[in-house]
C-alpha cells in the first residue's frame, strides 16, 4: 500500500522534525512558554518585592526603636539611681522618689516607663503617674470615615496573612520573664506582647546603687502596632497590583491558549460529526508557536487519514477485481468439466481449477500480508540492525535451500559492520521479496547478486542495498509501475498466476516505512543487447 505508507512516513518525518525542534530549541525559546513564566513571574515579583520592603522596614523599624530605649533607659536609669536609692542601712528603692523622677522627667506619650521592686511589685506606672486617657481622634466634619473603612479592614486581614505567611512574628519574652532577667543584673530587649495583646518593643535595665540590684526599669514603646498597620496600608499597592497582574496573566493565557484549543477541539467535532475528510484549521496553522505546531500536526494527521480511507476504499476494488479473475475462471471451468465426457478434456479442466485455487491462495495470502504490514510496523520492537550480517545470514539460507534449477544468490559483503534502525521482520521481508522476485527473471546459469555498502549523500549517511539479476530487464515505461498493486510482467514462457503482483508493492510499503527508498533501474549490457538485467536498489538511513 504505496500510498499509505507515503502518508505515514510524511506523518513520521512530521513528528520525528516536531522531536528535533523540541531538543533544539530550548524551553526559553518557546513562545507560550516564555508567555506563562514571564506573566506569573511578574505577579510573584510584585508581592515578593512588596513583602520584602516591608519586612526589612519593620526590621529596621525594631532595631531604631531597641537603639532608642536602650540610650533612654540608661539615662532614666542613671537618674533614678542618684535621686531614688539609698544606701544606708542598706542598698534600696525609694518608691516616693522614683515615682516623682518619673513625672518630672516628662515621659513621651509614645512611651510607658515601669519601675520594679525586686519581687516584681510596681513601684512606678508613667501611665498611672501622667493620668493619660486613651484617646480616639474624631473624623472630620463632612468625613463619616465608611470610605476608609474598606482600607483599614483590608489592612487588618493582610497584616494578619503577613504575619501567618510573609513576616511571621512571636514575642521574644512575657513582661515577668523580662523582669526576672533585669532583676538578676542583665539588661535585655525584644519584642512581647503588652496586657492588651498589643505588639510593643520593650527595653528592661537592672537599677543599681553602686554594685547591688535595687529595682528594675522598664521602658516599651507602643507605637509599634500603628506603624505596622501602616506597614499593612503600604502594603496594599502591591497586593492589589499583583492581583490585576495575575487577573491579566489569566486572561492572556486564556485568550491565546484555551480559546484556540477549544476552537481545536470544536473543529474535530465538526468533522465527525459532518463525515468530511479535510479538518479546517486555517484560523491557528499560521501561528508560529504550539498551537500552530498543533493545528498543523492535527491537519497533516486527517490528511494522512484521508489518503488511507480512500487507498483502502482503492485497495478493496483491486482486491475485487484480482479475486473476480480466478474465481470466474474457476466458475467457466466447473460449469464445462459438467457437460465434457472427454477424459483428457476433464483433466485439462481440473488442471485449470486447480491452478486457480493455487492463485487464489497466493493471492489471499498475499493481500493479508500486504493488510498486515501495517500492524506489524506499529507494534513491533524496531532496534539497531548490524544489516550486512543480517543479509549475510539471509543469502546463506537461499545457498542452503537452493534446487539445481535455480539460479544461484551470491552476497557480496561491506567491508564493515552496516547498521541501521529498524526491524528485523518487515525487513527480511523486503529482501526475501527482491530476492525472489529476482530469481523469477533470472535465467538457470544467471546469477542474483546481493551487495551492501555505507554511503554518504547530501541528505545524510546511507545504507545502500542492491539486488541485481541477470534477467530480460525492465521496460523503461514500467520502472514505476512495478511497484504497484496487483501489477505483474512475467517474461515468456512463465506460468500464468504465478505471481500476486503485491511483492514489490509490500517491500516499498515496508521502506517508505522506514524512513528510505527504493527503486529499479535496468543494468547495461554489451551489444548487442541493450539491458543486461535490472537492478534494484534500496537506501535506509544508517543509525547514530
Amino acid at each position: 500500500m504505496p500510498t499509505l505508507m507515503r502518508s505515514k512516513r510524511s506523518t513520521a518525518s512530521a513528528t520525528a522534525t516536531t522531536r528535533r525542534d523540541g531538543s533544539a530549541r530550548s524551553l526559553w525559546r518557546s513562545r507560550i512558554a516564555r508567555l506563562i513564566f514571564i506573566s506569573n513571574l511578574l505577579g510573584f515579583l510584585a508581592l515578593a518585592f512588596g513583602a520584602l520592603v516591608l519586612t526589612e522596614l519593620r526590621d529596621q523599624l525594631v532595631r531604631g526603636t531597641v537603639d532608642s530605649l536602650e540610650t533612654q533607659a540608661a539615662l532614666i536609669g542613671s537618674t533614678l539611681a542618684d535621686e531614688a536609692t539609698i544606701g544606708d542601712p542598706g542598698p534600696a528603692l525609694i518608691d516616693r522618689q522614683a515615682r516623682a523622677t518619673i513625672l518630672r522627667l516628662g515621659v513621651p506619650d509614645t512611651l510607658r516607663v515601669r519601675v520594679f521592686s525586686l519581687d516584681g511589685r510596681i513601684v512606678a506606672d508613667s501611665d498611672l503617674i501622667s493620668d493619660r486617657v486613651l484617646e480616639q481622634p474624631l473624623p472630620k466634619i463632612g468625613d463619616t470615615g465608611p470610605s476608609r473603612d474598606w482600607l483599614r479592614a483590608a489592612a487588618g486581614w493582610i497584616g494578619g496573612l503577613a504575619e501567618a505567611t510573609l513576616i511571621p512574628w512571636r514575642p521574644d519574652f512575657t513582661l515577668n520573664e523580662e523582669v526576672a532577667k533585669a532583676a538578676a543584673g542583665q539588661q535585655i530587649a525584644g519584642q512581647r506582647l503588652s496586657e492588651a495583646d498589643r505588639r510593643v518593643v520593650s527595653v528592661s535595665a537592672p537599677i543599681q546603687h553602686v554594685e547591688a540590684v535595687v529595682g528594675v526599669l522598664t521602658i516599651e514603646a507602643g507605637d509599634v502596632e500603628a506603624i505596622l498597620r501602616a506597614e499593612r496600608r503600604a502594603m496594599l499597592p502591591f497586593i492589589i497590583a499583583a492581583g490585576f497582574v495575575s487577573l491579566g496573566s489569566a486572561v492572556l493565557l486564556a485568550w491565546s491558549i484555551a480559546r484556540p484549543l477549544r476552537g481545536l477541539a470544536g473543529a474535530a467535532d465538526t468533522l465527525r460529526i459532518s463525515g468530511a475528510k479535510q479538518l479546517d484549521v486555517s484560523a491557528f496553522s499560521h501561528r508560529n508557536d504550539e498551537i500552530g505546531d498543533l493545528a498543523q500536526a492535527l491537519d497533516r494527521m486527517t490528511k494522512a487519514l484521508a489518503e488511507r480511507i480512500d487507498m483502502n476504499e482503492r485497495f478493496a476494488a483491486d482486491v475485487s477485481h484480482e479475486i473476480k479473475n480466478p474465481l470466474t475462471s474457476i466458475r467457466s471451468a466447473a460449469e464445462t468439466l459438467a457437460n465434457v465426457k472427454d477424459p483428457d478434456a476433464q483433466r485439462r479442466l481440473m488442471a485449470i481449477i486447480t491452478a486457480d485455487v493455487g492463485r487464489l491462495d497466493r493471492l489471499i495470502t498475499d493481500i493479508a500480508r500486504a493488510t498486515r504490514i501495517d500492524a506489524e510496523t506499529a507494534r513491533g520492537d524496531p532496534g539497531r540492525i548490524d544489516l550486512a550480517a543480517f543479509l549475510g545470514e539471509l543469502v546463506a539460507t537461499y545457498a542452503a535451500t537452493r534446487r539445481d534449477r535455480d539460479p544461484p544468490v551470491v552476497f557480496k559483503p561491506a567491508s564493515g559492520p552496516v547498521v541501521v534502525f529498524g526491524q528485523e521482520g518487515p525487513l527480511g521481508q523486503v529482501f526475501r521479496n527482491l530476492i525472489d522476485n529476482a530469481k523469477s527473471f533470472s535465467p538457470e546459469q544467471g546469477d542474483v547478486v546481493v551487495s551492501i555498502a555505507a554511503v554518504t549523500s547530501p541528505q545524510g549517511q546511507f545504507a545502500r542495498i542492491e539486488v541485481l539479476d541477470e534477467g530480460p530487464g525492465i521496460p523503461p515505461e514500467n520502472l514505476e509501475t512495478i511497484f504497484r498493486r496487483f501489477y505483474t510482467e512475467r517474461p515468456k514462457g512463465a506460468a500464468f498466476g504465478g505471481n500476486s503482483g503485491l511483492g514489490l508493492s509490500i517491500a516499498r510499503q515496508i521502506v517508505d516505512a522506514h524512513k528510505g527508498r527504493i527503486w529499479a533501474e535496468n543494468l547495461p549490457a554489451d551489444p548487442p543487447k541493450t539491458v543486461g538485467g535490472a537492478r534494484f536498489v534500496v537506501l535506509l538511513p544508517l543509525s547514530a
